[in-house]
């Protein structure tokens, strides 16, 4: 792999040509050749976009998010205890899925506003290509090619996934053990292009799905369906600003047409090591008559276990 020079880097990146989406639709090698041989590159790109633009782009942190789910996460990491305050802020829907605030409404336009620059950058990002290619989405984790490499952004990422999405899913999802490992990427729905999702399970232990539409940015259609197995009904969720939905993986869930306006997600995942996932139920929290996962029974798991950090090294796996 060549040496980049860094000052050099991103008007090196901005010349490059992107593979074709019919390429990628295609996961012709090609593609994946394209994204691992200027992996370097764009990273660096990404560092110089960052310098150069540092007076007029916001640093994310999360400030950005809701400040009282702030507050309690705050107080669960200094004392595991006070989780329960935690779990408060969620409401279930169904057995396995929850909703919350997870942004900060009087925040969101800072963090749009900063996304768009990182749209408007120039700098190639890869679409995720998992079930279908979103025209407007990007790839945020590192294991991913093509990812947004911006180390601010990179560093609010990893506090997301740390401090909030983990402990939330062991508490609410009973995922401990089954979470080390992160992925995630940005998907965008409109009318005429991307606009649903037929039904489907993630290939994770949960899935954290949060709206990024401002107040004013109105949309109908979209709604997504949860299928409980366990009574047979499906409970359809409205996304509104800022909110989030919690899953475990494999609930079924579909999305329907958005028939005006569009809709912006940032959909996040943890998993285990080489990709696992738990085999058959989790408890919720506060449930005592769901079963447990098979392989880690969710009343051995402490407190002080929850909210703490996985020992192992990330691994370079991605769904896609």
């Amino acid at each position: 792999m060549k040496t980049i020079e860094h000052t050099n880097a991103l008007a090196e990146a901005r010349a490059l040509e992107v593979p074709s989406r019919e390429l990628s639709l295609r996961r012709d090698p090609s593609v994946s050749q394209f994204w691992n041989e200027n992996r370097k590159l764009l990273e660096a790109a990404w560092a110089e976009w960052e310098i150069e633009n540092k007076d007029d782009l916001l640093v994310p942190d999360e400030t950005l998010l809701d400040p009282r789910l702030c507050k309690a996460i705050k107080d669960a990491w200094e004392n595991p205890e006070k989780e329960s305050a935690v779990a408060d802020l969620w409401k279930e829907i169904i057995p396995g899925v929850y909703e919350t605030h997870f942004f900060d409404l009087e925040r969101l336009a800072d963090f749009r506003n900063y996304l768009e620059a990182v749209a408007n950058s120039r700098v190639p990002k890869r679409a995720p290509y998992g079930i279908q290619l979103n025209r407007y989405g990007m790839m945020l984790d590192p294991r991913s090619e093509g990812h947004l490499a911006a180390p601010n952004f990179q560093a609010f990422y990893n506090d997301m996934m740390d401090r909030f999405m983990r402990p939330i899913a062991r508490l609410l999802l009973g995922t401990y053990g089954y979470d080390n490992q992160t992925f995630g990427f940005s998907i965008q729905y409109n009318p005429d292009k991307d606009k649903d999702l037929h039904a489907h399970t993630d290939a994770s232990a949960a899935t954290l799905n949060i709206n990024i539409n401002l107040p004013d940015e109105k949309f109908t259609g979209s709604e997504v369906d949860f299928y409980d197995k366990a009574s047979g009904k499906t409970v359809q969720a409205i996304f509104e600003p800022g909110k989030a939905i919690i899953h475990r993986g494999n609930v079924p869930h579909a999305t329907h047409p958005i028939t005006s306006g569009q809709r912006s997600n940032l959909v996040v995942w943890l998993y285990g090591d080489r990709m696992q996932i738990p085999r058959g139920s989790t408890s919720s929290y506060g449930n005592s008559n769901s079963e447990t996962i098979k392989d880690v029974a969710l009343e051995s798991v402490t407190p002080r276990q929850r909210w703490s950090l996985p020992d192992g090294p990330k691994d370079t796996v991605a769904p896609f």
